[in-house]
């Protein structure tokens, strides 16, 4: 396994749907006095979680790409120590 551990995209996408979901529920069947206002800061969940997903993406890109570099970088000193 790598050093960094990352989720499948889709299990962030459906993190932001379920947030979406719960904050319509809110909003239409929530019985509190600022029930519309906490269906609003559920809502704002949804980009705040495709963000990390994205960002978490990023990173396990990144890692990929320094671990392609080293072993580039390995296999050009290894041809070099042979000649």
């Amino acid at each position: 396994m790598n050093s960094t551990t990352t989720m499948k995209p889709t299990v962030y996408f459906i993190g932001a749907g379920i947030s979406i979901l719960l904050s319509i529920y809110i909003f239409i069947f929530g019985s509190g006095a600022n029930h519309q206002i906490m269906a609003v800061f559920v809502g704002m969940w949804a980009p705040t979680i495709i963000g990390i997903g994205i960002f978490n993406t990023l990173l396990g890109i990144l890692d990929e790409m320094c671990c392609a570099h080293k072993r580039i970088e390995d296999r050009q000193t290894k041809q070099g120590e042979d000649q």
